[in-house]
């Protein structure tokens, strides 16, 4: 006999497995994955490896490349871009932006891949010659804090110099032509200009602090979809171990995507790191000096703690 009681019994099995499979899912239809034209994602990306870990589970990978970090940053903020890869000084500004970003892996870096340089006959010598200059750098990327970490390491004050901040296109062309005094950047552009140009390096990261590069997230999609995250990390980790045995590959793959001179990209590889690892106490310690240093010459509003915005990723989790 049908009595109430069963019906809404029955009524509530149905309800539980109507909605099973959309709690079982728990993942993205897509992934928008943001670089910057250069690395080996050029190589990641002819290898198909993401997209074939993905598509088994329906989910479609989409690639959005950007001039660098800070744009980038800003697109994963808004929404339209879940995952990226940035060096170590836009994380902070987007930070202290409120941007809706997670740490959640890192690349340390030998320091070979960003410098200083002033054309080959500068009078400029010495990092405290860099007194009075016309200084160009791009706002809010890695090279932003190299130069006020050289600049500190000198005893030199922002004030001391004239601020040219550009992006990479318009500050080799400043350069080129002797707008600026010299130009804090990263590689490729920097091995484009050393072999080019015959610039002289003033200093490179490594010698004036520890650097770091990051792969960010959506903290809306960190949030949502961890297991996604955590399986990126894996691929691109893998991916490094890969890069780091196949360096001419990565150096023709870079090139044919970029269209940059061969000798200078294969620069830029040799002198590159690619392993990913968590971002554990000692990466933080380092990236929070960058903020301390940020917050104390007043570019950024006010301090932050770094350590909030980390996602603690476990290898093999």
């Amino acid at each position: 006999m049908t009595t109430r009681r069963s019906i809404l019994a029955a009524a509530l099995v149905l309800s539980a497995l109507a909605i099973s499979p959309a709690v079982a899912e728990d993942k993205p239809t897509e992934i928008r994955i943001g670089t910057q034209k250069g690395g080996l994602f050029p190589a990641v990306r002819q290898r198909h490896t993401v997209e074939d870990a993905f598509k088994p589970l329906g989910i479609e990978v989409r690639w959005i490349d950007f001039q660098f970090g800070p744009p980038l940053l800003e697109a994963i903020n808004v929404g339209s871009v879940d995952f990226g890869f940035v060096g170590d000084a836009p994380p902070i500004f987007a930070q202290a932006g409120a941007a809706k970003i997670r740490y959640v892996a890192a690349v340390t870096s030998d320091g070979n891949n960003q410098a200083i340089i002033v054309p080959g006959n500068s009078p400029i010598k010495t990092l405290a010659d860099l007194k009075g200059k016309r200084i160009a750098f791009g706002r809010g990327s890695s090279a932003h804090n190299l130069l006020v970490a050289a600049l500190e390491k000198a005893g030199l004050s922002w004030s001391d110099i004239t601020p040219a901040p550009l992006a990479p296109a318009d500050a080799t062309v400043a350069f080129s032509s002797g707008v600026v005094d010299a130009w804090s950047i990263w590689d490729p552009y920097l091995a484009l200009a050393e072999l080019k140009d015959k610039v002289r390096v003033i200093a490179f990261d490594k010698d004036v602090h520890k650097p770091n590069a990051f792969y960010i997230a959506g903290s809306d999609f960190v949030d949502k979809y961890p297991s996604a995250v955590a399986k990126l990390n894996t691929i691109f980790a893998a991916e490094g171990t890969w890069a780091a045995g196949h360096r001419e590959e990565v150096a023709r793959a870079q090139a044919d995507a970029t269209g940059v001179d061969i000798e200078a990209i294969r620069r830029f590889v040799d002198r590159s790191n690619y392993k990913v690892v968590p971002v554990d106490a000692d990466i933080i310690r380092s990236q929070q000096a960058v903020a301390d240093r940020f917050a104390r010459i007043g570019l950024i509003p006010k301090p932050i703690n770094v350590s909030d915005i980390v996602w603690k990723w476990t290898p093999g989790s």
